[in-house]
C-alpha cells in the first residue's frame, strides 16, 4: 500500500485553505514582530541622533548581500532586523502562491498549477532581473 498517496487523498480543498490562510495570518504576524522588534533596537541606537540631511550616506553596506544582512540581524542592528521582517513580508504572499500550487497538484487540477508556476515565474524573474514595472 503507498501511505503517500493514502495520505495525498484524505487532504481536502478545506485543509489547503486553512493552511495558506495560517500561513497568512502567522507570516503577517511574524513579520510585524521582526519589525516591532527592529525598530525597537534602531530607536535605542539612533533614537538620540540627529540627521545630518546635507550629506547623502547611501544603503548601508551590510544590506546589499543576504548574508551581511543576517549576520547584521544577529548582532542586533536595527535596520538589519527590520528589512528581514519586510522580506518576510513580501515573502508571505510568496508562499501562498507555492502552497496554491500544491493544492492544485494534489486536486489534479493542472490548469491552475500551470496558472500558479506562471505567476511563480513571473515574480521570480522580476525579483532576479530587479526590473519594476
Amino acid at each position: 500500500m503507498d501511505y503517500g498517496l493514502t495520505v495525498m487523498n484524505k487532504i481536502k480543498d478545506t485543509d489547503i485553505q486553512s493552511i495558506i490562510g495560517h500561513v497568512l495570518r502567522w507570516g503577517t504576524i511574524v513579520s510585524i514582530g521582526i519589525v516591532f522588534f527592529g525598530g525597537i533596537f534602531f530607536i535605542y541606537r539612533h533614537g538620540h541622533s540627529v540627521p545630518d540631511y546635507k550629506t547623502f550616506k547611501g544603503i548601508p553596506a551590510f544590506l546589499h548581500q543576504p548574508a551581511d544582512l543576517v549576520a547584521a540581524a544577529f548582532s542586533f542592528k536595527g535596520q538589519a532586523i527590520i528589512q528581514l521582517g519586510v522580506i518576510l513580508l513580501i515573502a508571505t504572499p510568496i508562499l501562498r502562491v507555492i502552497f496554491s500550487t500544491i493544492g492544485f497538484a494534489l486536486e489534479k487540477d493542472y490548469l491552475y498549477v500551470g496558472i500558479s508556476l506562471l505567476v511563480l515565474l513571473i515574480i521570480f524573474s522580476s525579483m532576479m532581473s530587479g526590473r519594476v514595472g
